[in-house]
């Protein structure tokens, strides 16, 4: 049995493990850093412990030996994949609340991954050298996720700063900066099959969510169950990903992901984790995932009665500008959430907004007895919701819910290239002939450059001969500077690159133009607002 508790995270994720552990009657410890005291979870738990740093495992098993916890949840993100991190808890004489370190190492490895998941009998897409491969081509991490360390090449002139670029956010997310291509799937869809599994060898798929709603490579929109999946095609692709699960000798939760387009599917990768959109499974299930993977990890075998009924739906508010999905920061005045649907909240009112964590407000999740109910809540709920004090995307979140593309169900990992945040939306859903035949590298027939990424960030462009300075779209450092002064131009070059949130901002040129001052330098941490290179015609 696990008596005590301690939960290596923040925010949200730690909140969500609290509310499970009490319900199992188990007392639960907050560890929290000195830059993060006022946080809610920090005044949540029954006890806290201070730590340097919540990217410290040995900071974590320190605060489990202090406190008396006899067991270490990980929530998601910083040490949740770590097998290193699960070997040390274990080696603490800790109950370590996840997957064994073996399943860890050999479902962390993108690479090794896809080699036991095509060993397994799941199709995968083709990955090697870039001369090989063809372009476009996708640039990812080996060593990760969520949109860290990949890039999209379409041309051979762009890999070399792909790879640079995508080696840098590899290492600063993941201490690891190898990284390897992969073939570019057009306008495919994300599903991923909700895994659980005990010691004795039971291993259990709990159904698909449809994920394919995303801004830079990061999920905005989350269904139970797939508008796109029938029943034929959720069993292969469950069968599929339980296969993979039982060759790397997975238990606890799990999730593995899958590119999806008509009746095909290709294996993407492993989350040996939790999920933020766990929420929409459990409530078509009426399965408590995170009680679950507590009774898994003090060795009870599943026992999981699951009766798929309805439809649930989950957006995230975060606080960030709804067109350019940039983090913003700022003290939350007024924070008023919905009480008709499930909110997962991280923060609550009076709470300050940083940069040096994930700026997510709440997760707000509806469920109804069909798709259309379920989304008809969450549109509700949404105009219920009210924050002050900070800007956030809830805007965007009530444009998207009552999308016409996205009620119809739609969707594919391309929706925000084709339907800008914010711009108007059709009266009515077109067929979308490219869906017939299905290509791998199709030629695009719109941009495929995200709306958030390479954007100009000019204050104003004005007629030939006036200036324009380019500022900082949010706070972050100054990681590369890439024009001084005197030097010529072409629209949309790249002159400045940010960092924030361990992901990479390019700020381009809005035209062609000179440089006609830089007032920064690689290494600067600079505030949103902030001018960085002024232009001149």
């Amino acid at each position: 049995m696990i008596h005590k508790l301690l939960v290596a995270n923040r925010g949200e994720i730690a909140l969500r493990v609290f509310r499970a552990a009490r319900d199992l009657g188990m007392a639960t410890v907050a560890v929290v850093a000195p830059d993060d005291k006022g946080s809610l979870h920090a005044r949540s738990a029954d006890e806290t412990v201070e730590i340097a740093s919540y990217l410290f495992s040995e900071e974590h098993i320190r605060a489990a030996k202090h406190s008396g916890a006899d067991a270490i949840h990980p929530g998601y993100g910083f040490l949740a994949e770590s097998p290193d991190f699960a070997e040390a808890v274990n080696a603490a004489e800790l109950t370590w609340v996840g997957p064994p370190p073996e399943a860890l190492r050999a479902g962390g490895d993108k690479l090794e991954a896809k080699r036991i998941a095509h060993e397994a009998g799941a199709p995968v897409v083709p990955a090697g050298e870039p001369g090989e491969i063809g372009f476009p081509l996708v640039v990812k991490a080996a060593a990760g996720g969520g949109g860290r360390g990949m890039r999209v090449v379409r041309d051979p002139s762009e890999l070399d700063e792909a790879l640079e670029a995508a080696r840098r956010e590899a290492k600063a997310a993941f201490g690891d900066d190898r990284v390897f291509c992969e073939r570019f799937v057009e306008r495919p869809r994300h599903v991923e099959i909700q895994l659980l599994a005990d010691a004795q060898g039971t291993i259990l798929g709990l159904g698909e969510r449809e994920c394919s709603i995303q801004r830079r490579h990061q999920k905005v929109l989350e269904e139970s169950p797939s508008p796109a999946v029938d029943e034929t095609l959720r069993r292969a692709i469950s069968d599929a990903a339980v296969a993979f699960a039982r060759a790397i000798g997975y238990e606890s939760a799990g999730t593995a992901e899958f590119m999806v387009d008509g009746r095909d599917f290709w294996f993407l990768e492993l989350n040996g984790r939790i999920q933020v959109e766990h929420p929409v499974t459990e409530l078509v299930t009426g399965v408590d995932l995170v009680q679950a993977q507590l009774r898994v990890a003090a060795g009870e075998r599943l026992d999981v009665r699951s009766d798929p009924r309805g439809h649930a739906v989950e957006v995230r508010l975060y606080a960030e500008d709804p067109r350019t999905f940039f983090p913003q920061t700022g003290r939350i005045d007024r924070l008023r959430l919905p009480e008709s649907v499930r909110v997962d909240a991280g923060v609550a009112e009076g709470d300050e907004i940083g940069l040096a964590y994930d700026p997510m407000i709440a997760k707000l999740i509806a469920h109804g007895t069909t798709r259309n109910e379920a989304f008809d809540r969450l549109g509700d709920a949404l105009k219920q919701t009210e924050v002050d004090g900070v800007r956030t995307n809830l805007p965007f979140l009530r444009w998207l819910v009552a999308h016409p593309v996205v009620r119809a169900g739609d969707t594919t990992t391309a929706f925000l290239i084709e339907h800008p945040p914010l711009s108007p939306t059709p009266a009515r859903v077109a067929t979308t002939p490219w869906r017939t035949p299905f290509r791998l590298n199709l030629s695009s027939p719109v941009s495929t450059t995200p709306p958030d990424v390479d954007a100009p960030a000019a204050s104003h462009i004005g007629a030939a001969g006036s200036q324009s300075s380019v500022i900082a779209p949010m706070p972050g450092t100054v990681i590369r500077l890439l024009v001084g002064a005197g030097d010529a131009v072409r629209a949309r070059q790249p002159l400045v690159v940010l960092e924030a949130m361990k992901m990479e901002t390019p700020l381009t040129s809005p035209y062609d133009a000179v440089v006609r001052a830089v007032h920064v330098a690689e290494g600067d941490r600079v505030a949103g607002g902030t001018v960085l290179v002024e232009l001149e015609e």
